[in-house]
């Protein structure tokens, strides 16, 4: 069955930097477009950052441009997402979401259980 498990997230100051890995399993990694998405208490899930199934394309939310990096190692089938300069709005729990079968610019159906990033003075 598919599997995401997300890892990296913590506290962190202001200014500061952290990288978010999720590992997967039980579907072709290569063959599916992926995401992060972030949620804060009382809104909605939001979508930061997607990548085409081959790494060759990606988007992201406006307020991240310029600060978060989103990547992929097709060799351990890890997704990545590399955030800099972090601010106190970026405290969320970031979830990632895998779409099988998919190439690009599709919400997939499967979820990990997210990892919680706080970004506090």
């Amino acid at each position: 069955q598919v599997q995401l498990v997300e890892s990296g997230g913590g506290l962190v100051r202001p200014g500061g930097s952290l990288k978010l890995s999720c590992a997967t399993s039980g579907f072709t990694f290569g063959s599916a477009a992926m995401s992060w998405y972030r949620q804060s208490p009382g809104q909605e899930r939001e979508l930061v950052a997607h990548v085409s199934s081959a790494g060759d394309a990606s988007n992201y939310a406006d307020s991240v441009k310029g600060r978060f990096a989103i990547s992929r190692d097709h060799v351990k089938d890890i997704l990545y997402l590399q955030m800099n300069s972090l601010k106190v709005d970026d405290t969320a729990v970031y979830y990632c979401n895998a779409a099988p079968g998919y190439v690009f610019n599709v919400k997939g159906a499967y979820w990990g259980q997210g990892t919680q990033v706080t970004v506090s003075s």
